[in-house]
């Protein structure tokens, strides 16, 4: 049997070829004994022994591995089976756009970028904890349904903790451009391998770019090994500096430097869109106190002050806190959002600190060397330095007078 001629698999009716993937072919197919539609991926085996006996394992690993899995941003496995030499997996049908479509148009918006990441990251946590490594993270695998909910797909080459398969040493399986270091260098991933691929992921929707990029291949994986990513700032500077410290964290070359599990991630990049949807509601305001900030060639840069009023208590869900006002700084195009709902100096604080628990050569208590060498270009510089005052200063400033 052959993928032109293929006309049923078990029960399912194929309707028409979806295309192409690492693992073989996906279909559209009716199942008619739950009346619904679905989409089938089969693998023909091969006429090698050897060869034929690693595909059908590897393509049981998986089935075993997604098939576990029960989470809103994870696609659904709803059956397996084997038709002659074709071997076969029905899951949900998705109707939507991958990630990938949406940045040819370039930059994805910053608050749907967030959540975006925020979901994917959610998707992983589910898989992390049932020991599925997912290891081919990138755009591609990415759908978004109805305009807004987020499926991680293909778990094509997902592996349980402890495999069945015994795969060539040093063999690469995944999108070198989206890949960990651990995983160019041929090393065992874990699921902070997940997080770094995430990580060039949500990086390449802030700023339309990813973070490595090489004519050929050995340069590209000699960059995701030992090169240091341009802060997402630096390319688009509408990118927040919480969102840096962020995207440093998850591309830390080191595991143990990373964000160690994606459940953290997502509390984090759910702060920052707080952070965000708050500076965009302000933006369009009335400018508030003016303050002076820093002299230049082009003029005095100003600091808009603006005092939210307090909110009744109990509106605020879980929020009891009293109103500090939001303060929205702007240089050059950077914005600062701080407000009562994001803390950013505590958020700041916590991505400085190092992996909970983590061992390695940088040694426990050194802070991560991305947000470490992003706040030292951030004093060193003079121009930043006095801005850096001036906001603190301003933040003085806003606290007092919400509190009076």
């Amino acid at each position: 049997m052959s993928n032109a001629t293929l006309t049923q698999l078990g029960r399912y009716r194929i309707l028409a070829e979806l295309g192409h993937g690492a693992m073989g072919t996906v279909y559209k197919a009716a199942d008619p004994l739950l009346e619904r539609t679905v989409a089938v991926k089969t693998i023909i085996l091969a006429t090698d022994a050897a060869e034929r006996a690693e595909y059908e394992a590897r393509f049981f690993v998986e089935a075993k591995a997604a098939g576990g899995l029960n989470h809103p941003n994870l696609i659904t496995i709803h059956d397996i089976g084997r038709e002659g030499e074709v071997l076969y997996m029905a899951m949900e049908l998705l109707e939507g756009v991958e990630l990938r479509e949406l940045l040819k148009r370039g930059p994805v918006p910053l608050a749907r970028a967030l959540d975006i990441a925020a979901q994917a990251a959610d998707g992983l946590a589910c898989a992390h904890e049932r020991g599925v490594i997912h290891r081919d993270i990138k755009p591609g695998n990415i759908m978004i349904v109805r305009g807004r909910h987020v499926k991680i797909m293909d778990f094509g080459i997902a592996r349980m903790r402890v495999s069945e398969v015994k795969t060539q040493t040093g063999a690469i399986l995944g999108s070198p451009k989206y890949m960990s270091p651990e995983q160019v260098a041929g090393r065992r991933a874990d699921p902070r391998s997940d997080i770094f691929s995430l990580g060039v992921v949500l990086y390449e929707m802030a700023t339309g770019a990813p973070p490595f990029a090489a004519p050929n291949m050995a340069q590209l994986m000699q960059q995701v090994a030992s090169a240091a990513h341009r802060p997402p700032s630096a390319v688009n500077p509408s990118v927040p500096a919480m969102l840096d410290l962020i995207v440093a964290k998850a591309l830390e070359k080191e595991p143990d430097a990373r964000y160690q599990n994606a459940a953290e991630l997502a509390a984090d990049l759910r702060a920052c869109l707080a952070g965000v949807a708050e500076a965009q509601a302000v933006l369009p305001a009335a400018a508030g106190t003016t303050l002076p900030l820093a002299a230049g060639a082009a003029g005095t840069a100003t600091l808009d002050l603006e005092v939210a009023p307090a909110e009744p208590p109990g509106t605020g869900g879980e929020e009891t806190a009293p109103s500090t006002g939001t303060l929205l700084a702007t240089q050059a195009g950077v914005h600062f959002p701080l407000s009562r709902r994001f803390d950013s100096a505590a958020a700041v604080e916590r991505l400085k600190e190092p992996a909970a628990g983590g061992v390695g050569p940088r040694g426990a208590s050194s802070p991560s060397r991305g947000v470490r060498a992003l706040l030292d270009r951030l004093w060193t510089d003079p121009e930043r330095r006095t801005f850096a005052l001036a906001v603190i200063a301003a933040v003085a400033i806003a606290l007092v007078i919400a509190f009076l």
